[in-house]
């Protein structure tokens, strides 16, 4: 009996472990991610970057968990999309740490699409008709995500 209960402790022991991350697209693994910080000053060298990062979770596209907004320093936030959108994020994973690997461009998002993303968000229509401007910034593609 006693051999019993120790076994299902440490099955239950590795069920807790398992349920603490969960994996998204490609399985990646959280070795060598770098932080946001550490991704903004590296951007300020290159257009691309091949990384893997990690943050926190901001907020998640409400329709489908289709991209993800990792805060940034300075109070900024980073869209974050998923390859080929092959996969999706849980879209109650605000707050969360997350690790994500792929690729890291500068660009300029259209208006048509901040105000697509606005919906996705869930933001009202006098917030989305306040986007007039198109919006320069640090955009990233993952082909993974671990989700602490």
């Amino acid at each position: 009996m006693k051999s019993f209960v120790i076994t299902l402790a440490l099955a239950l022991t590795g069920l807790a472990a398992q349920a603490q991350a969960t994996y998204h697209g490609a399985k990646i693994t959280t070795d060598h991610a770098i932080s946001t910080t550490q991704l903004v000053e590296q951007m300020k060298k290159s257009d691309t970057l091949a990384t893997k990062v990690t943050g926190t979770v901001e907020s998640v596209c409400k329709m489908k968990g289709c991209w993800m907004k990792v805060k940034l320093p300075e109070g900024k936030t980073m869209r974050v999309s998923f390859k080929d959108y092959d996969f999706f994020v849980p879209k109650d994973i605000e707050g969360k740490t997350v690790v994500f690997e792929g690729q890291a461009f500068s660009r300029v998002t259209p208006v048509n699409e901040l105000k697509h993303y606005a919906e996705d968000a869930g933001k009202s229509k006098e917030e989305i008709a306040k986007i007039t401007q198109p919006e320069k910034a640090v955009v990233f593609v993952a082909d993974g995500v671990i989700v602490k």
